[in-house]
């Protein structure tokens, strides 16, 4: 396994062809579908001037070169876990160090799923847009709901198929935007003075609404987050790579809409959209359809991302188990149906509120801002774990902190707007996130353990005694012990108490998730020949927990090493080879009413409760849905009732 996941990382940092021409397709997305709309959303229906043309592309070009640029692509993308990138593999790189490092792991992972539905309805809004300017009156939103449901509705079918036309698409696209643009700043070259920091700062300090532009100006960078969370599919060199043509297109074309507008001094936009405006009358209706596709290839990326990033969540336990679907055979493609309506509701719901994309610019990106400085403080902490320089860090996380707070401060201006949406969406996923980590994390500290070998002699007796009727030949117990040295206490309960449990032979199965995201391996200790067997699975926090899967591969091969014997022990079936039973007992808690709790872990009891009816249990989520399983509940007492007083009376 280590040998095909080193193979596999390695195939991951080959610059090729294909792996450009991937990443192009999947990973720039977002971020290169936003010329539809950010230089128009920079100048809005303010009259067009020189310094806010000139300022706007300067405050365009540094942003996409200091936050992109630099600390995505040159830095972040170093925070390589085993492949995978995002923020919650970036967390499990840096949480053994830090505990409160959960906090921005949490806020960053549940802010960037907010923003995932403004993304969608933007980015097609703006592209079917561009059909009003044949038809003005032309109602868009039926259009566009009606394309976001046949994307929502595609996922389940998985999209090994489109997406392998993903990369031309999006190449073409890039070419598009590049031509477009260049034939703007060849006619009008003077434009390509905005490359100078200087008009940025001449437009954020002398323009009068200068510093609050730049809520506007974020526009163009929305796509950073999900580059680095796009790294264990294209790779990070090819992504290096790629992101030097989709650059240079991206400001080409921005430069193009910039150099049109400076022919339009003193006018106003009116509702006009400078990308569709630099475009020849000919090639409108080509455009607009490009456009979609693109639109379409941003926000399919986008949802396939959410999916990851909630199957991490489930795995590093943030999030309630749901049903995860592999509707192909190529590895990290997946689809949870719940998260996909949550989000096609939460899209369409956007699309009928805000009705128009530039009503949807006042929402987007504030999220995300947000996303972004959670991601710099994780980094700075695996860079100092790393032993980098400490004064680098320092100033690069200064740096960075800085300006994106000049853009959340910016982006603030959005909340009565519309920003408001995609805060509430966050606020309301990081409160999911918390209350489950705390309530698992309380659940676990309560949870008491005792010697297994104290009990080992207890269990062969029990085993052997015949006056006891035997409950099955292999009883198979799921523990929370991370080894065979130690069991709960509500195991050995269960076994002994609560109708004492005979069989021929015991199995405990500890499942480990690892850092690695696609480790799969196992250990065995047999405690006691022929009655007792402990088995830990290590699991990479990508990988599907089909324990019953799994479980029956260790065990058929410790039969053919000869290190168990699973024939039934009834005389009628064991003379005829036949193998035993296997019954599998999963042990789940619920709040006893013998507590008396703080308001805060009563709260957060209540909620986690209240969340678990919409998770899957253990039994469907450890993939044992097929084999014979027996749930008891167990009484949960966080916090016991004392000093109660109670008299026997004469």
């Amino acid at each position: 396994m280590q040998s095909s996941t080193s193979d596999h990382n390695a195939s991951l940092h080959k610059v090729t062809a294909a792996g450009i021409l991937i990443s192009i397709g999947i990973v720039f997305g977002d971020i290169g579908t936003s010329p539809l709309y950010a230089f128009g959303a920079i100048i809005g229906e303010r009259p067009i001037s020189e310094m806010l043309v000139l300022g706007g592309l300067s405050c365009v070009f540094w942003t996409l070169t200091l936050l992109t640029t630099i600390k995505y692509v040159i830095i972040t993308l170093r925070a390589d876990n085993r492949g995978e990138g995002g923020v919650f593999s970036l967390y499990a790189l840096v949480r053994r160090f830090k505990k409160w490092l959960l906090f921005p792991a949490i806020i960053g992972g549940s802010f960037l799923l907010a923003d995932g539905i403004i993304t969608p309805p933007i980015s097609v809004s703006s592209a079917i847009e561009g059909l009003k300017i044949f038809s003005p009156d032309l109602n868009t939103v039926p259009i566009v709901i009606v394309i976001l449901i046949l994307i929502f509705m595609a996922q389940q079918l998985g999209t090994n198929l489109i997406g392998k036309a993903f990369g031309p698409i999006m190449l073409v696209w890039f070419s598009f935007l590049a031509v477009m643009g260049s034939i703007q700043v060849i006619a009008n070259p003077a434009i390509l003075a905005a490359l100078s920091p200087h008009y940025a700062i001449q437009l954020l300090v002398a323009y009068p609404e200068g510093f609050w532009l730049l809520g506007a100006v974020f526009l163009c960078t929305t796509g950073a987050e999900a580059l680095y969370s796009d790294m264990g599919h294209c790779g990070r060199n090819n992504i290096r790579v790629s992101w030097v043509f989709v650059k240079t297109a991206l400001l080409l074309n921005y430069a193009g809409q910039g150099a049109w507008m400076l022919k339009h001094v003193g006018e106003t936009l009116h509702g006009a959209r400078p990308f569709y405006e630099i475009v020849p009358a000919e090639l409108l209706l080509p455009a607009i359809g490009l456009a979609t596709l693109a639109t379409i290839i941003a926000s399919q990326a986008l949802i396939s991302g959410s999916f990851t990033l909630i199957s991490e969540a489930m795995r590093l336990n943030l999030w309630p188990k749901l049903r995860i679907i592999y509707p192909t055979n190529f590895r990290g493609q997946l689809y949870i149906p719940a998260i996909n309506w949550m989000l096609m509701v939460g899209c369409i719901s956007v699309v009928l509120y805000f009705e128009e994309s530039e009503k949807m610019e006042a929402a987007y990106g504030l999220a995300v801002t947000l996303t972004m400085m959670m991601t710099t403080l994780l980094i700075a902490s695996f860079l100092l774990i790393r032993r980098q320089n400490k004064f680098l860090i320092l100033l690069i996380t200064i740096v960075f902190l800085s300006i994106e707070v000049s853009f959340l401060i910016a982006n603030a201006t959005k909340f009565t707007d519309g920003g408001w949406v995609s805060i509430l969406f966050g606020f309301g996923l990081f409160i999911m996130m918390f209350i489950w980590n705390r309530a698992r994390a309380l659940k676990d500290r309560l949870v008491e353990y005792e010697s297994v070998n104290e009990f080992l002699p207890i269990l062969k007796q029990l085993s052997a005694d015949l006056t006891v009727p035997k409950y099955a030949t292999h009883l198979v117990y799921l523990t929370a012990s991370d080894g065979p040295h130690k069991i709960e206490k509500k195991i050995l309960y269960s076994v002994f108490q609560r109708a004492p449990k005979r069989a021929d032979v015991y199995w405990f199965i500890h499942i480990n998730v690892v850092d690695e995201p696609y480790n799969l391996s196992y250990k065995t200790d047999i405690l006691a020949e022929d009655d007792v067997v402990w088995i830990t699975f290590n699991l990479g926090f990508r990988i599907e927990p089909r324990i019953n899967m799994y479980f029956r591969m260790v065990v058929e091969e410790l039969v053919r090493n000869q290190e168990i014997d699973i024939k039934s022990r009834y005389a009628s079936l064991s003379q005829n080879n036949m193998a035993g039973d296997f019954r599998f007992v999963i042990l789940e808690s619920f709040l006893s009413y013998d507590n008396k709790l703080s308001l805060v872990d009563r709260l957060t009891m209540n909620g986690y409760y209240n969340l678990s009816r919409f998770s899957l249990n253990d039994k469907r989520s450890y993939g044992l849905d097929t084999s014979n399983v027996t749930i008891e509940k167990t009484p949960l007492v966080v916090t016991p009732i004392k000093n109660i007083r109670l008299t026997r009376e004469i």
